[in-house]
């Protein structure tokens, strides 16, 4: 059996997220929220072409899950005792629909990251319910991640754990 020293998982082992570092990242993952919901919206109307058409009704669907997901987690902000942050992260815009939505596969990959560091977070601290929560929001956003790779003919991209900046 590996010793602590033996197994690198192990041998530096992350310090544990308070309650107000909690609130503090999931004020980084709203503002994620209305960025999508208004990329999902542009885009969705200014997507051309008959190979756009099924993504672009797609687009519309994600804007109002986006919604849900704002909600939910500014809902869980207020339970934690923190304020909802209120400004989104800048949308990128193109004129070629296979940028934009190149533009969303990334937005996903990177909300689907965080997402399930937040879970790991809410279960460290023994908020399990907020957890389930945000594995509900992890299903549509895994979901949206799928239907933007297909539209843009890719292999669906394999998440990785961000990388650690302690001790690098």
């Amino acid at each position: 059996m590996p010793t602590k020293e033996e197994n690198p998982s192990q041998s530096h082992p992350e310090k544990a997220t308070t309650r107000e570092e909690l609130v503090d990242l999931l004020n980084q993952d709203l503002e994620r929220e209305p960025q999508a919901i208004i990329s999902y919206v542009v885009y969705s109307q200014v997507l051309k072409g008959a190979e756009y058409m099924n993504i672009a009704g797609e687009l519309e669907k994600h804007a109002a899950e986006e919604l849900s997901h704002a909600l939910i987690i500014s809902n869980q902000i207020d339970y934690l005792g923190g304020m909802p942050a209120v400004t989104p992260k800048q949308v990128r815009t193109s004129e070629k629909a296979k940028q934009m939505l190149q533009f969303d596969l990334e937005n996903e990959q990177e909300t689907i990251r965080n997402y399930r560091e937040r879970v790991r977070q809410c279960d460290a601290l023994g908020e399990y319910a907020m957890a389930e929560h945000i594995r509900e929001i992890l299903m549509d956003e895994q979901d949206h991640l799928i239907a933007l790779a297909t539209a843009l003919g890719e292999d669906v991209p394999v998440i990785k754990a961000p990388r650690s900046t302690k001790n690098t």
